[in-house]
């Protein structure tokens, strides 16, 4: 269920369906079949538009970033979680390359409230996929490299998902307050699941990307498809996990 929830989503992203509209386009002209042809090839222009212009991805992700405020002060807690993201091993790399961008931000959040903090434990969680390498254990490589005690880390290797996550950290935690750290667009549903857990979250969400960039090039860029790609992903997993009765 895993691998086909995963394969189902990837093709019903912008690029995928805009590769789509553009075949058919392309099976109407081999057939000569002009006129449908024309209309598909102005679907596909007006699909590629649309996504990467930027005020539209930032209408679909801002609803989800602003579900939750950026918790500026740290409050007291036991515990702070990092949910996972991604990584590549790669031994000729430094561990800032290896793991990505975004499990970056998220650790450096998490880090940031550990650091204001006494006798904290932080929780760094993924499994590694096809990678030799569990995400937290790649993570908790990261974390020890930025200063975080060894002894202060809880590695959850074996979660696959956000909902898994939440069923692990359970086990852990029970009903003690934590402090849940991963990026803005996901916070929402990584809330609703935790919740429906019975779990008792503070969010700090970071990695904010719904922003108005004012460089002319931004306007119309790749980034923009890659936001809408990030936000529609979370409403393709928002109405699975309704329909799982997950949230």
């Amino acid at each position: 269920m895993f691998i086909f929830k995963k394969i189902v989503s990837a093709f019903l992203l912008p690029i995928p369906i805009g590769l789509f509209l553009l075949l058919i386009s392309f099976l109407y002209l081999i057939f000569n079949s002009y006129k449908k042809a024309k209309i598909f090839l102005a679907l596909t222009f007006l699909w590629f538009f649309l996504f990467s212009f930027q005020p539209f991805a930032n209408a679909l992700l801002s609803p989800l970033e602003n579900t939750y405020k950026d918790l500026l002060k740290t409050p007291k807690v036991e515990y702070i979680l990092v949910l996972g993201s991604e990584h590549r091993s790669d031994d000729d790399l430094s561990i800032t390359s290896q793991v990505k961008g975004i499990a970056i931000n998220r650790l450096v959040e998490g880090i940031r409230h550990y650091k204001n903090l006494e006798n904290v434990k932080l929780i760094v969680s993924g499994y590694g996929g096809f990678d030799k390498n569990s995400h937290a254990f790649m993570q908790e490589r990261l974390a020890i490299s930025l200063g975080v005690n060894p002894s202060d880390i809880i590695r959850l290797d074996s979660p696959k998902d956000t909902k898994e996550e939440a069923v692990e950290t359970k086990k852990i935690l029970a009903d003690k307050p934590f402090i849940l750290v991963t990026s803005a667009f996901h916070m929402k549903r990584s809330a609703l699941l935790f919740q429906k857990e019975g779990l008792n979250i503070i969010p700090s969400p970071t990695s904010h990307l719904a922003y108005e960039a004012t460089s002319l090039s931004s306007y119309f860029e790749a980034f923009n498809i890659r936001k809408c790609e990030m936000a529609i992903h979370e409403y393709l997993g928002l109405m699975y996990s309704w329909l799982r009765n997950e949230i």
